[in-house]
């Protein structure tokens, strides 16, 4: 894999999270990033581990945001 399909690769990347919402942005990009750098390095497979990378970042920035919203809402005693 060249440098070319790595940067188109990761453009696509960042224009489909740009318009997917802030939140799963940010992790679907720091994911991606560092997917992409271990699938290089594990055997040049760069794109296949940012998209990985994507989707895990995303799944622990939604479960982060989760665990925020429940802790600020108070118990309910019944």
């Amino acid at each position: 894999m060249n440098a070319r399909s790595i940067k188109v690769a990761l453009a696509a990347v960042a224009l489909s999270s740009a318009a997917a919402g802030t939140a799963n942005a940010a992790g679907c990009m720091k994911g991606a990033v560092v997917g992409g750098v271990a699938g290089h390095y594990a055997g040049h497979h760069a794109v296949v581990g940012a998209v990985g990378g994507c989707l895990m970042g995303r799944h622990l920035a939604k479960k982060q945001a989760e665990e925020r919203v429940a802790q600020r809402q108070p118990m309910r005693m019944e």
